[in-house]
């Protein structure tokens, strides 16, 4: 009896702890899931480096970005995997989980060799424009060759969702709301008003013509643009007034306050795209599309595309190191906070799902850098053209070797090689040993043999990812790190470096995991991981994971 003793207590230890542990489970409260989100918003910030959610962090409010950034799932080392890495091919690799090898945005234009002349990426003359008398209307996404993972959502509850794209650029709402959207729209700088295309519909819906007739941009714009907080607060950045900084246009230095005042040949309709009031504008017209498309409240998932342009065009004039660009950003976090607060009042906390990317990074401006004694410069390229079109002339005789370039790319008159009986290896040659005579050339690529590139595998495969063959050129010039083609003031992007290949990659909301990852993911990633969290099929064109840790 006194061996069994010990047995029979310690049996009953274990059971005790096992229903002691069963019911601190059972009295835990669960949060319970409805079956699907009842909407999904994919938010692009424009322009937006990784860095800057940690660059301006303690800035920002509790609400924003830190909320999704503490609360949500965070992939702290998400890339693009192609090149040329701007804002057309960003949102289309975005929403279909593409390349544009596959889905043939290969830039935001791009040299038709058969029609002898450059395309814009959703250019289409068959639709015209609604909502205003202006040509900016004339556009659809008849140039994307594969679906998105909004076309796929339709697809799957048989089109009872709707989906809706918003950007003040076309090219931000209309990709990312696929080929079956129920609407896309976008901002004219001619009237300074919303518009949209035939492509889907013939008539401006009643609440956004009374969105129109509010005036919203004229009313931002009597404000002034100042600095949210003292100027002198402003530490992330370098001091005001700097040369390498653009002006905006009617202004005669590029300092605050920008006054924004109505002047002769200066349209301020367009000139609110470069301050964060474009951005509150989007936020404005987003939330009425929320409220009067009763997004999320039908018995099927809805899904709303929101592209921040502003930040891009604040970028391209005064560059990421400026006043203006952290202004922007502290800006756009009150209009994100305030879209999750709104989502939270009309929805239910744990009734939506929310991604935010960005379409490409951006460089430091070279005049920064060179600053502060780090190597980086612009690109010449009409020099660097002159000088191959007299290199081509020597080698092989008069005629015009090349047609156009593009996306970092030069395409070739193909009728010219074959009357001149010349291959592309023989024309790369002497256009590779010109460029690399000259100081801002790392590589210029054939890309017609990319199995003899002398690039290394990691960037080999980013051009490779970024090349169709019925749209791209002929020969790609990389440039060194820290160069671009572009100005002397303010920067760009396009390259296959990591300044504009590292974006973030915020999920928040419905069955999302708080926590994050410094494991590589894509950004062919966004769209299957949407997909395994609404339970359907990826985009068609789609090479990307599922993000793993994303989903509860």
């Amino acid at each position: 009896m006194s061996k069994k003793l010990p047995l029979f207590l310690l049996l009953f230890f274990v059971i005790t702890t096992i229903s002691a542990q069963k019911k601190s489970v059972s009295d835990t409260p669960q949060t319970v899931y409805p079956n699907k989100p009842k909407l999904v918003v994919g938010i692009v910030v424009d322009q937006m480096r990784y860095d800057f959610l940690y660059r301006y962090y303690d800035k920002y409010s509790a609400g924003g970005f830190k909320r999704m950034m503490n609360e949500g799932f965070n992939c702290r080392n998400h890339h693009y995997d192609y090149a040329p890495t701007v804002t057309a091919a960003g949102h289309a690799a975005i929403f279909t989980g593409s390349v544009p090898a596959i889905d043939g945005i290969i830039g935001n234009e791009w040299f038709n060799q058969k029609a002898g002349k450059s395309v814009y990426c959703v250019e289409d003359s068959t639709v015209k424009t609604v909502g205003s008398d202006s040509k900016a209307g004339l556009m659809s996404p008849k140039n994307l060759l594969v679906s998105t993972i909004t076309d796929q959502l339709k697809i799957a509850n048989n089109f009872q969702s709707k989906t809706i794209g918003i950007a003040l650029k076309d090219r931000g709402a209309i990709l990312p709301a696929g080929h079956t959207a129920n609407a896309a729209y976008w901002f004219d700088s001619k009237n300074g008003s919303w518009i949209t295309s035939s492509f889907y519909m013939n008539d401006l819906p009643q609440w956004v013509q009374d969105f129109n007739a509010q005036k919203m941009p004229q009313k931002y714009m009597v404000e002034g643009w100042k600095t949210l907080y003292p100027i002198e607060q402003y530490t992330e950045s370098t001091a005001d007034n700097q040369v390498y900084e653009g002006k905006l246009a009617g202004e005669k230095t590029p300092t605050f306050p920008h006054e924004l005042a109505a002047q002769a040949g200066v349209n301020l309709l367009e000139v609110i795209r470069t301050t964060p009031f474009g951005n509150t504008l989007t936020k404005d017209f987003a939330l009425a599309a929320i409220k009067n498309e009763n997004l999320g409240k039908s018995p099927k998932t809805d899904f709303l595309t929101v592209s921040f342009s502003s930040t891009d065009y604040v970028g391209h004039a005064f560059g990421p190191n400026s006043i203006e660009a952290e202004d922007t950003y502290l800006r756009l976090d009150k209009d994100i906070a305030e879209i999750l607060t709104n989502l939270d009042n009309t929805l239910g906390k744990d009734n939506y799902l929310v991604f935010l990317s960005a379409d490409h990074g951006v460089s430091d401006v070279p005049g920064f850098w060179q600053s502060q004694h780090l190597p980086a410069g612009v690109f010449d390229r009409g020099s660097a053209i002159s000088e191959v079109k007299t290199a081509l002339k020597t080698a092989f005789g008069d005629g015009e070797f090349i047609r156009a370039e593009d996306n970092y790319q030069i395409y070739l008159n193909n009728a010219l090689l074959q009357e001149k009986k010349l291959s592309y290896a023989q024309v790369h040659a002497v256009v590779r040993e010109t460029l690399l005579k000259r100081e801002d050339m790392a590589d210029v690529v054939d890309l017609h043999n990319l199995g003899n590139s002398t690039l290394p595998d990691y960037q080999l495969k980013i051009v490779k990812n970024g090349i169709n063959p019925r749209r791209s050129g002929d020969i790609m010039m990389v440039l060194n790190p820290s160069w671009f083609m572009g100005g002397k003031t303010g920067t760009t992007h396009g390259t296959l470096y990591r300044y504009d290949t590292h974006v973030p990659l915020l999920f928040y909301g419905w069955k999302v995991r708080n926590a994050e990852t410094n494991m590589r993911t894509n950004i062919s990633d966004i769209s299957p991981t949407v997909a395994d969290f609404l339970s359907i099929l990826e985009p068609n064109g789609s090479i990307g994971n599922v993000i793993q840790g994303a989903k509860k």
